[in-house]
């Protein structure tokens, strides 16, 4: 699967960190971070998907972002429960998933209207320790994303990076 992430500072990343103690008794915990911004599905012609892609993101400026907690989804449309996740504000990043979504269509309960920016950090543990982990107050985290990137699901890395510039 094919989409559009936004790379996260070292900052989100040291944050990430600094909890995996309070995450290793998930079933699976991130080591990646990223905030996925758009699912755009597979493809035939990856070249192609690419240029529609960077072509539905042209005279798009540089947007603000922030981590403002830790909160988790108890019931999850896909995949095991709860995911815990970073909560990232960004009315920016909301806009661009918008355009994404009316280029390339939405995932049903995943995309559009349901859209909610995070970088996940754990999923399928204990909901009372992911209760617990929303109730910690962190230190917001904000940054300009200026670039997004390109990203290969199947070899879990991207394939290029799309700078953000009016």
């Amino acid at each position: 699967m094919y989409s559009v992430n936004v790379p996260v500072p070292g900052r989100v990343r040291e944050l990430a960190d600094a909890l995996y103690p309070e995450l290793v008794g998930f079933d699976t915990v991130r080591e990646d971070h990223s905030c996925l911004l758009k699912r755009l599905g597979e493809a035939d012609h990856v070249t192609q998907l690419q240029h529609r892609t960077h072509r539905a993101l042209e005279g798009i400026s540089p947007v603000e972002a922030r981590v403002t907690g830790i909160d988790y989804f108890a019931d999850p449309p896909l995949g095991s429960a709860p995911v815990v996740y970073l909560a990232v504000d960004s009315p920016g990043l909301e806009a661009i998933h918008a355009r994404l979504a009316k280029e390339f269509g939405t995932v049903s309960e995943l995309e559009g209207e349901d859209y909610v920016p995070h970088v996940t950090l754990a999923r399928g543990g204990d909901e009372s320790t992911a209760r617990r982990l929303a109730d910690r107050e962190i230190e917001p985290i904000e940054w300009t994303v200026g670039e997004l990137e390109f990203w290969d699901g199947t070899d879990r890395l991207p394939v290029s990076r799309v700078v953000l510039s009016a």
